[in-house]
């Protein structure tokens, strides 16, 4: 048995509660994958047989308009789950998955992770709730688009991307977000272009709720993005 792979699975919220045994027997269904950054896990349209476990980095889940237009409907981070609308029947990918920076993947043949389901009721009702709650986000995000304009959803993805991701700095009220994301990265989050995200990051910075660079955004005043 893989000790570090199986170390990887051990770590995600849904299989805590299974077995020693059941946890080997997940272990030799696993086949962990290290993934370049820019590298296509997946594509729409393609077949769906796999479950994906992302232990390390970071990956968008996009779909395209007709014109060729970039949609990020998610950003993932370590620990969480991808691919798992084939477990609910979806025999094509609706959406493409792409690296946004080195990761590492442990993918699970989505017939086997559905006999473990079967043979465990707990784990079959949480899988149930995670993608009745992964609609809900993707509900939410459709919401955004059609009744917040592009400064609101902005102001909405950095709140997001606070409580996700933000560390409190020491001795302090700010939050910091070491995310490495262009203005591009975050205008195909929020629906809308590069020039509309750098006009209202330096709006944020003039009334002193934010600072940042390429790197990294500071909040200095959380409680104002939602203004």
């Amino acid at each position: 048995m893989d000790k570090k792979k199986i170390w990887h699975l051990e770590n995600f919220n849904l299989l805590e509660n299974l077995s020693q045994k059941e946890m080997m027997n997940l272990d030799n269904m696993a086949v962990m994958k290290n993934a370049a950054k820019n590298e296509i896990i997946y594509l729409s349209d393609e077949s769906s047989d796999n479950i994906y476990f992302l232990k390390n980095g970071r990956i968008k889940i996009s779909k395209y308009s007709d014109d060729g237009k970039e949609l990020v409907l998610a950003m993932l981070g370590p620990g969480e789950i991808f691919g798992e609308s084939v477990l609910s029947g979806g025999d094509q990918r609706e959406e493409d998955a792409e690296a946004m920076e080195d990761a590492v993947i442990c993918s699970i043949d989505h017939h086997k992770f559905t006999e473990l389901m079967v043979r465990n009721p707990e784990l079959n009702l949480k899988i149930i709730k995670f993608i009745g709650f992964k609609l809900k986000k993707v509900q939410s995000k459709l919401e955004q688009l059609i009744f917040k304009n592009y400064e609101e959803r902005i102001r909405y993805f950095i709140q997001e991307m606070a409580v996700k991701y933000g560390k409190k700095i020491v001795g302090s009220t700010e939050i910091v977000l070491n995310l490495d994301l262009t203005h591009d990265n975050i205008a195909k989050l929020t629906a809308t272009t590069r020039q509309k995200v750098s006009a209202v990051f330096n709006k944020l910075e003039q009334d002193d709720i934010i600072s940042y660079n390429r790197k990294k955004i500071i909040i200095k005043d959380y409680s104002k993005l939602a203004d």
